[in-house]
């Protein structure tokens, strides 16, 4: 028997499907000021939807966004490559973090050294994967080395980890604003 999706459950992935919506890359819906969403979105969606459906769900939104951008949003294919696969391990490593996140973290002060750290490790590995997988699989440099990858993930990590620390932040905020009304309206009934 299917197991029914909760209400919260599904106004989350609504958010997070905004999230990923607005912010990826350069299409119809694009907000420049605002960091891409996608790592974090994954590894939101694992600590609070867990689903397997919903991570296909939500890789589906991505390769959509980036196929209508690419297609109908004169958006340049430089980045659709045969590496293009690389992403499904980066998002799943950030999806499993999510996961392990929820299943060995407590909402406790102290916890929030091991979010950090389970955060930069996992983005570090998604990295990895995409970059990695598009800089030596992707068909577009002729001779990659792994000193020029190397400086090219000094380049580009702090970005991708300065976006996807701004994103868990907000998630954060939010988690914590939503927990302290839902205890004041316990309170007072």
């Amino acid at each position: 028997m299917p197991r029914k999706i909760s209400t919260q459950s599904l106004a989350i992935a609504f958010v997070i499907a905004l999230m990923v919506i607005v912010t990826r890359g350069h299409h119809f819906a694009s907000i420049d000021f605002l960091p891409s969403a996608s790592y974090a979105a994954f590894f939101i969606a694992g600590y609070y939807l867990r689903s397997t459906i919903m991570f296909v769900a939500l890789l589906a939104l991505c390769a959509g966004l980036d196929l209508a951008a690419v297609t109908w949003g004169g958006v340049s294919n430089f980045c659709v490559t045969p590496a293009y696969g690389f992403l499904l391990p980066a998002y799943g490593t950030m999806w499993l973090a999510g996961r392990w996140t929820a299943d060995n973290t407590s909402w406790e002060f102290s916890s929030l050294f091991k979010l950090a750290g389970v955060v930069v490790v996992a983005s570090a590995i998604a990295e990895l994967f995409s970059s990695g997988g598009f800089y030596f699989f992707g068909g577009r440099y002729a001779n990659p080395t792994l000193v020029e990858f190397g400086a090219r993930v000094v380049k580009y990590y702090p970005k991708q980890l300065e976006a996807i620390a701004f994103w868990v932040v907000v998630a954060l905020i939010a988690h914590v604003a939503f927990g302290l009304a839902k205890r004041s309206v316990h309170e007072k009934a």
